[in-house]
């Protein structure tokens, strides 16, 4: 298929490199356009604009930090698409934007499809990310090449709309269980009890999990280096704990873990990994010391 694609991150330029390796052309703009030389090298198209991206595709992939960023793109893009187009998004953005997008499109007739994904730029890197999306149904046939192409799970949740709910869900257990993690090893150190040898039974007992092995490990070593970077959860945190304001949703559990990671925030830990929680239990709320 002729393809656009827009947003090269450590999770966006490796997707747009499996579009190509798979056969797809591709068009690209990128607000650094030394980000997309990789892609123009071996064979895809540079745009001088989101409109001409979306004027060259039948399908235009963007893969951003937020809400206003989609946005932003969705009205460049509205000027150039043919009617048919599809606008697939693969951001983590609120529910209530992706629903605001796809009113944006209707009257052109394009679809906007929200397919945030999970599995962190290492999922990326090996295609085998879990992708959960939401548009009409009737679109499927014509995203399974794409999605075949960067993941091995994909699941039509709903509308639009429907795949950033998926997602909010999936990081409220999995940030969840990165604080039960540093809440483990603080009562371990507490004790006296060494957390490596506690993490490794654990990992063998009905606690363990991919949370506990990747984020629990780091833990145990202090490596706090950015694996995924805690902004980007406190990020999602941000879009659920709104979602569930909106519509009276009560979730005590994740109202908690919000201020661990607002706290996470204040000490300026923003760009360490998610880990980092656990320094906040060492230090308190206050400022990182």
């Amino acid at each position: 298929m002729n393809l656009g694609f827009i947003g090269f991150g450590a999770m966006g330029a490796p997707m747009a490199g499996h579009l190509l390796n798979a056969g797809h052309s591709l068009c690209v703009w990128s607000r650094r356009p030394a980000s997309v030389d990789f892609l123009l090298a071996q064979g895809a198209r540079w745009c001088d604009s989101p409109a001409a991206v979306a004027g060259a595709s039948e399908i235009v992939c963007t893969n951003v930090t937020g809400s206003a960023d989609v946005e932003g793109l969705a009205a460049q893009l509205a000027t150039g698409f043919a009617r048919g187009g599809i606008h697939l998004d693969f951001s983590t953005i609120a529910p209530s934007a992706a629903r605001r997008i796809a009113a944006l499109y209707a009257p052109r007739g394009v679809d906007f499809v929200d397919a945030p994904v999970s599995g962190g730029s290492g999922g990326a890197r090996a295609a085998t990310l879990a992708i959960m999306w939401g548009g009409k149904s009737a679109l499927a046939p014509r995203l399974q090449p794409i999605f075949a192409a960067l993941g091995k799970t994909v699941v039509h949740v709903g509308d639009a709309g429907a795949g950033q709910v998926a997602k909010a869900c999936n990081q409220m257990v999995m940030v969840a269980a990165i604080e039960a993690c540093a809440e483990a090893a603080r009562l371990a150190t507490a004790a006296g009890v060494d957390f490596a040898k506690v993490h490794a039974a654990m990992l063998g007992g009905s606690a363990g999990s991919r949370v506990l092995e990747v984020f629990g490990a780091r833990m145990a070593t202090r490596d706090f280096a950015a694996g995924v970077e805690a902004r980007l959860h406190h990020k999602d945190y941000a879009l659920l704990m709104d979602e569930a304001a909106r519509i009276g949703a009560a979730l005590p559990v994740s109202a908690t873990v919000w201020q661990q990671l607002n706290a996470l925030m204040a000490q300026g830990r923003g760009k360490q990994d998610t880990s980092s929680l656990l320094r906040v239990l060492e230090t308190g709320a206050g400022p990182a010391r």
